[in-house]
């Protein structure tokens, strides 16, 4: 990733105030689009709201001991840190960068230039 430029955005100013449920996992809104923040090993993660195969809320699945995201529809299961399928169906999840700075944490959005979407 660290040849990606990334537009960075404040999404808390501490990790208590993301994770209230036993999950491990929450949801933010930025610039109009939900992602899903899961920790694991003391390590946060940003990945995709919804899972790429039928559009389950990721945030109401589980982390598994292996660090796997699993989709609480189908049990696809995704790493937390690449967003490759680890359960063999070949779908790919999303991630994003996560920072923690000084003012709170951050989640990284590809810089798509002037015109770009995402």
């Amino acid at each position: 990733m660290a040849d990606k430029k990334y537009i960075w955005h404040l999404i808390a100013a501490s990790e208590a105030e993301l994770f209230l449920n036993t999950n491990n996992m929450s949801v933010v809104e930025v610039k109009g689009k939900k992602i899903c923040v899961g920790k694991f090993d003391n390590a946060l993660f940003g990945f995709a709201y919804k899972c790429p195969h039928a559009s389950g809320i990721m945030a109401d699945g589980y982390i598994d001991a292996l660090g796997n995201v699993v989709c609480p529809l189908h049990r696809y299961k995704f790493s937390i840190k690449s967003g490759r399928n680890t359960s063999g169906e070949g779908y790919y999840l999303k991630t994003y960068p996560i920072e923690q700075r000084e003012e709170g944490l951050f989640v990284g959005l590809p810089d798509q230039g002037l015109f770009g979407l995402w």
